[in-house]
């Protein structure tokens, strides 16, 4: 039997070895527990000590170290309270994060605050003695929360006006009453009744209110819910509306639609929130919904998991993805399901690897608070309703800690899953068919890719973020993170074309058609021109993609399209140049991978860009593209044929590798493409 997590709020904790036994955690000081300095950042990076390499074979994590993990990171966030009264708010990195005014630090503090409880919960819920840098954790944040409702404390939050609208304090409200579901025996119930009450009138100002038509939904609902569990009278013709709306969102397969965009929001949010809020309130209050959620929590087993790699890294993928690992939240509390199914030795490889990610990268922490990007700070991939604190969204990874240690997510053992069943020099495609979302693996060198919605005017764009390289990507893959478009035309894994402006415009305007025989079809149009128009096929291939598109714009156009790039690390970038068959072709290696683009049909010129500032993970990079100038009518009607290959660096490319295409047979009107492989096989790529 399978034990579930659960709080003292609907069945006894100690019946479920919910509240389990510890020791005091101490992190006084500046000596931190798990971390040692890296010497090319000269900041701390997270260290397993006692790697239990019989339980985990693959990452040596248990679950103590990710409870170590956790600390290091809390103890990185509580380096800045010295007090009862000082607020979390950490250094602001440049750039478009927030504040950007005065009026916008009291929303920061409530970040900090919130998020950074995600962390503190599961340790609390074992030790409430749990003391850092002299702060016993369940005075200090009991201490800021009972100060929220108060006028005379500095972090005061004012209650929603009468008319007013969602904002920032209903998110980080709703963060905070997942805590209050979590660990009410630290948090709620030491509080006066008169605390109790000045708490539930600020929360529910908010959470009895107006809200976003996407995943905000949930804060609302965690708030009314959890207020109502307490006794409280609350609006639940609202929170039936918003559960039945959000509900509505779901796709199949495990994605939600987050009002428009398929990203990584489906799983740290619309999975973890249903999960959660089904075992808190659902499944004593409102069993239907929370069954209905629950349904849809086991979808996740049949597509989520692919869309890690093999040594289970995350793709750089949609917005906030400063979040980082908070992707794997939900992979947790697969272990509460009791299904045969779900191999939950492969769900913590995933999980745990995925953490060690980022807590082992030299990048990842500055001033001991993670940066604002994917591994260290990156502009391009930041949002302006993000500030520092905001990246502890991430904590709800560790949620999972919530787990008892004898949850069968804990004691399997670690595995790599599906990829120990891939073969060789084949690729996988999974399709969800309600997102029109395709996970691909490549098991020659353990990636995987993600192809999925971007339909967004840069003119409709007002946060700036949907119609950008977060999404307008042809595909994002977890062996090469995207790099962000320069301004003269140089571009990874997309087209741009010179606009009426005279600048390069990357496509953003895609309209999924269908998948078909292992092929990925959309249409695209250039925002600023629509009689600039594309037909693309995608082909994903054992070693890399082979893209088959047709321009069937009306006006002649000069067009750009680029494969992944590559960071430079500790030497440059090295280049090589090749003709196969006649075919042009290029080879860039960093050391660590390699990737070749060959030239099949249409395109007149070949580059090899070195960038600056543009990748996330290296200032250096370097980025293969090709050009042409279409002309409607032309001879060869348009079509566009091009190879994206890829190898692990110091594996030599054979001519046979780099060219597995051996002809391309365009009908008369160019619609359809015959590809003949050089093993005799072929595809048919049909517009």
């Amino acid at each position: 039997m399978i034990t579930k997590f659960t709080s003292r709020l609907f069945l006894s904790a100690t019946l479920l070895g919910f509240l389990l036994p510890g020791k005091m955690i101490a992190a006084d000081g500046n000596k931190g527990v798990n971390e040692v300095v890296n010497e090319k950042s000269g900041t701390s990076v997270f260290q397993i000590k006692n790697p239990d390499y019989s339980a985990s074979p693959l990452t040596g994590m248990t679950r103590k170290h990710w409870k170590d993990a956790d600390l290091y990171l809390l103890k990185g966030a509580f380096s800045y309270i010295h007090s009862m009264n000082d607020p979390m708010k950490f250094p602001k990195l440049p750039g478009k994060s927030y504040p950007r005014e005065e009026r916008q630090v009291p929303t920061e503090k409530l970040e900090g605050l919130c998020r950074t409880l995600f962390m503190a919960a599961p340790l609390l819920k074992e030790d409430t003695g749990l003391t850092i840098n002299g702060i016993r954790l369940a005075d200090y944040y009991r201490h800021q929360i009972v100060g929220l409702s108060d006028p005379k404390f500095a972090n005061y939050v004012a209650r929603r006006a009468k008319n007013g609208g969602p904002s920032q304090i209903l998110v980080e409200y709703g963060a905070l009453a997942i805590s209050l579901f979590a660990i009410p025996e630290v948090i709620w119930e030491p509080l006066s009744q008169t605390e109790k009450d000045a708490l539930a009138a600020s929360m529910l100002s908010y959470g009895d209110g107006p809200t976003v038509s996407s995943n905000w939904r949930f804060f609302n609902i965690f708030i009314l819910s959890f207020f109502k569990s307490q006794g409280y009278t609350v609006n639940e013709k609202l929170l039936n509306q918003y559960l039945e709306q959000s509900l509505a969102q779901y796709r199949g397969d495990g994605w939600y639609n987050d009002s428009p965009a398929y990203d990584y929001y489906s799983m740290w949010a619309f999975q973890l929130y249903g999960k959660l809020w089904s075992h808190y309130y659902g499944d004593k209050y409102l069993p239907e919904v929370a069954g209905r959620f629950e349904a849809n929590f086991r979808d996740l087993n049949n597509g989520y998991p692919y869309q890690f790699s093999r040594d289970g890294k995350m793709i750089m993928w949609g917005r906030s993805i400063s979040y980082r690992f908070a992707a794997i939240a939900p992979l947790a509390f697969m272990g509460t399901e009791n299904d045969p199914k779900i191999n939950l030795g492969w769900m913590r490889r995933i999980a745990s690897s995925t953490i060690l990610q980022f807590v082992q990268h030299p990048d990842f922490l500055k001033d001991s608070i993670p940066t604002l990007g994917f591994y260290g700070a990156f502009e391009p991939a930041v949002q302006n309703y993000s500030c520092r604190g905001s990246v502890f969204w991430l904590a709800k990874a560790f949620l999972g800690l919530l787990l008892p240690a004898d949850n069968p997510f804990w004691t399997a053992k670690e595995n790599e899953g599906a990829w120990d069943e891939f073969e060789k020099d084949k690729v996988y495609n999974r399709f969800a068919k309600g997102s029109n979302t395709l996970v691909t693996d490549y098991p020659n060198i353990g990636a995987s890719e993600v192809r999925a919605w971007c339909h967004e005017k840069v003119k409709d764009d007002w946060q700036g973020f949907r119609s950008t390289e977060n999404y307008n990507r042809l595909a994002y893959n977890s062996a090469f993170l995207w790099q962000a478009d320069g301004a003269n035309g140089e571009v990874a894994m997309n087209y741009v074309v010179k606009n009426k402006d005279n600048k390069w415009e990357a496509l953003r305007l895609y309209d999924f058609k269908k998948f078909e025989e292992g092929i990925y079809y959309r249409d695209a149009v250039l925002e600023t021109n629509d009689s600039v128009r594309f037909l693309l096929a995608d082909v994903p291939l054992a070693n890399g993609i082979l893209r088959v598109d047709r321009m069937v714009g009306t006006v002649p156009s000069e067009i750009r399209l680029g494969h992944y790039a590559l960071p430079e690390f500790a030497t440059p970038i090295k280049e090589e140049r090749r003709k196969v068959k006649g075919h042009e072709v290029r080879i860039i290696s960093n050391g660590k991978y390699q990737l070749a683009l060959v030239a099949l049909n249409g395109w007149e010129a070949m580059e090899t860009l070195h960038t600056e500032g543009l990748h996330p993970e290296s200032n250096k990079s370097a980025v293969l593209n090709v050009a042409a100038k279409y002309t409607p009518g032309a001879r060869n009607k348009g079509v566009y044929a091009t190879l994206m290959l890829w190898k692990k660096a110091g594996e030599t490319f054979t001519d046979k590798e780099l060219l597995p295409v051996r002809k391309l047979k365009i009908s008369r009107d160019g619609n359809v493409i015959r590809v003949i492989f050089a093993d005799g096989s072929s595809k048919l790529v049909a517009f």
